[in-house]
């Protein structure tokens, strides 16, 4: 028989396992072929005792020695799929243990490892290793999402297949683009290309799945370095990857999963999955999501603390940025409540709930400003709240850098009395980035506290204008750009940047020449505001055109856009604002390339932002819209002369000296960095 010299009969009537060495011979993919099976696939460790019925007892035999000698207990009949691929234990329950708690279905299948299959016949070459035969291709109709296993085809055996470098649920993992059709015909290819159906036959041939029975979707066989995530798993690891940069309140992603294990911190979480859950495509699952986020905002038997003010705080976010205005401000004002009824502005706070932590400590203090920086972006770019937390003493200390909240290197931490008075007291201590965001934050407040101001020479202006410039002056060098020195983005300095310019508009727009009606059908973010063209060019139009391309320069940096504040979608707002009003403005050409260039600008980072934020999207329809409007009025004015029927002379010659008079000055306008 052809296969007697690798089967034995033992007296019992059954077959006794291969040798070593016969199972080397007998490989299911020949080295030739330049593809290796991974561990995971290949090493089933209860594999052994598959074949065996659950109600076999198991045998002494059965039991190993470990390489010190020591006995090890045999496996169970049996493992799951889950378990096998993940190289982990199975109790061989029906479901198993591990996928209760993982809500993975439970499927067993017979494993046939040690089977070598029919041989072909003698091999020519005795140092050749064959193949498994496969079963006939006639009689499997495969599809590429069918495959569990991911091999490279026409890879050498030296090089490992390529693992992306973000985790992936089974959801968004296709095989197709890892398995091509047709193998590569590049000069480098040395060895021939392994079909994907010959790799599928292969995998289910070794561990005795009928490719009949395969189902697609979440619950194949996933080999062990491609970890099987739950919906759960991949919404917090999206959190931290897209959002928690933007406003890092809680705790990093190791600190926060181990405190979560130990604490019951509900309400925290479950935000988290919903506003990890923007940013990917889970399906219907985010309306799930959101509704066990909101249903545990409003639980009023939910522990009333430091983690719910967190959940609130993320939830304003999210809401804001989902076109829930509204939703967003009443939370807000529930969360400050919150906030000062616990103490979360005192100093003390930190130290009372961190549990000599001090991560955690830090946690508390960051929580503290976010939540100040949160409140005076709401009231700067949507003036529908009033910045309550700018009247509230806060005794808190100052958060250090990003880096070190991250690695957990907490240093002793600085007052926000040491930053202010830093230039009196000869302080050289170094500040953090999130130190001079605060500054910021504390300016608008200023601003948004100063009686009306009547006239651009009204010395309420004059003071505000101070303390913009000096916030810019007084930077330390590393800190003058959003970007480190090895081009890595400061998020902390870049929104600290993106609140000075928003400051420095709001502040002098009303008081510039620059018309708002073009402009007056923007109201995604903010009322309209009339603001009329003055007679004469002032510094107040300058400090405006100044800052709005200050904001449209933040857009150039290489970063991805989603990785910042979803305030920036107003800040953006504000700047196409300012630079539509100037578009508009007769003087100014139809095809003036630099403007234009800076409007499209706009309108492409707000269509970036608009696939996760939908108050992005209404702003950029709205934007566009203004601008395709004033693009054909312009265009009439080029063709037809007669536009400017229906004006007297003096409107005619009034609007053009009015134009040329502002125009004549945009050259001389400083760059951004010299300007509010």
């Amino acid at each position: 028989m052809a296969n007697s010299s690798s089967v034995q009969q033992t007296p019992a009537g059954t077959l006794s396992p291969p040798d070593s060495s016969s199972s080397a011979s007998q490989s299911p993919i020949s080295p030739t072929h330049g593809v290796r099976i991974p561990h995971a696939v290949a090493d089933v460790p209860e594999a052994g005792l598959a074949n065996r019925s659950p109600e076999d007892p198991v045998k002494a035999s059965d039991l190993k020695d470990d390489a010190d000698g020591r006995s090890r207990e045999s496996a169970v009949p049996a493992a799951c799929l889950a378990c096998r691929s993940k190289h982990l234990k199975c109790d061989g329950q029906t479901p198993c243990s591990r996928c209760v708690g993982s809500n993975f279905e439970c499927i067993y299948v017979a494993s046939r490892r040690g089977y070598k299959g029919p041989r072909r016949g003698p091999a020519h070459n005795p140092n050749k290793r064959h193949a498994t035969s496969p079963p006939d291709t006639d009689s499997i109709s495969l599809a590429p999402s069918e495959c569990p296993m991911l091999l490279g085809a026409g890879v050498s055996s030296a090089m490992p297949v390529p693992i992306p470098s973000t985790p992936m649920g089974m959801q968004s993992f296709s095989p197709t683009g890892l398995l091509p059709d047709a193998a590569p015909t590049t000069p480098f290819q040395t060895t021939p290309a392994v079909s994907q159906a010959q790799l599928y036959r292969s995998y289910c041939s070794i561990n005795g799945i009928e490719p009949g029975n395969l189902v697609t979707g979440t619950h194949l066989p996933f080999p062990a370095h491609f970890p099987m995530q739950t919906l759960q798993e991949r919404c917090i690891d999206s959190f931290y990857r897209y959002f928690h940069g933007s406003h890092p309140f809680v705790l990093p992603k190791e600190h926060l999963l181990r405190f979560s294990n130990e604490n019951s911190i509900d309400p925290l979480m479950a935000v988290i999955r919903w506003v990890g859950s923007l940013f990917i495509d889970v399906g219907k699952s985010r309306l799930n999501l959101y509704d066990d986020a909101m249903r545990l905002l409003d639980d009023p038997t939910q522990p009333q603390d430091g983690f719910k003010v967190q959940a609130m705080m993320l939830s304003i976010v999210a809401l804001d940025g989902c076109c829930q205005n509204e939703k967003a401000a009443q939370l807000l004002g529930r969360t400050e409540t919150l906030a000062l009824q616990i103490g979360l502005n005192k100093a003390h706070f930190a130290t009372l709930n961190g549990r000599s932590n001090p991560v955690l400590e830090e946690s508390w203090r960051r929580t503290w400003w976010d939540l100040f920086i949160i409140d005076g972006m709401i009231a700067g770019v949507h003036r529908m709240t009033n910045f309550l937390l700018y009247d509230v003493p806060a005794e808190v200390s100052l958060p250090c850098e990003e880096h070190q909240y991250l690695a957990g290197h907490i240093p002793q931490p600085m007052s926000l009395e040491d930053l202010e008075d830093r230039e009196f007291s000869g302080d050289e201590r170094r500040f953090s980035s999130f130190a001079y965001r605060i500054l910021c934050g504390r300016n608008l407040g200023r601003f948004m506290r100063t009686p009306p101001i009547y006239g651009p020479d009204d010395e309420n202006l004059e003071r505000i204008e101070n303390l913009l410039t000096n916030w810019r002056l007084h930077l330390p060098e590393d800190k003058r750009d959003s970007l480190t020195s090895d081009g890595k983005l400061d998020e902390m300095m870049f929104q600290a940047h993106m609140m000075m310019y928003a400051t420095s508009i709001l502040l002098h727009q009303p008081h510039s020449q620059l018309d708002s009606s073009p402009s007056q059908k923007i109201t995604s973010c903010a009322p309209y505001q009339l603001v009329p063209a003055g007679d004469l060019f002032n510094k107040h139009t300058k400090h405006t055109m100044a800052s709005a391309n200050g904001i449209s320069k933040l857009i150039t940096h290489r970063v991805p856009l989603l990785s910042h504040t979803h305030f920036f979608t107003c800040v953006i707002t504000l700047s196409s604002i300012v630079h539509l009003n100037r578009w508009a403005l007769f003087f100014v050409q139809h095809d003036d390339d630099d403007l234009r260039q800076q409007i499209r600008l706009n309108i492409g980072a707000l269509n970036e932002l608009s696939t996760v934020w939908g108050a992005a999207e209404r702003a950029r329809g709205q934007v566009k819209g203004v601008a395709q409007e004033i693009y054909h009025i312009k265009k009439e004015q080029q063709k037809n002369p007669q536009y400017w029927l229906g004006f007297t002379q003096e409107d005619v010659i009034n609007s053009i000296a009015a134009d040329e008079s502002i125009i004549s000055n945009f050259d001389s306008i400083p760059p951004a960095h010299l300007l509010g």
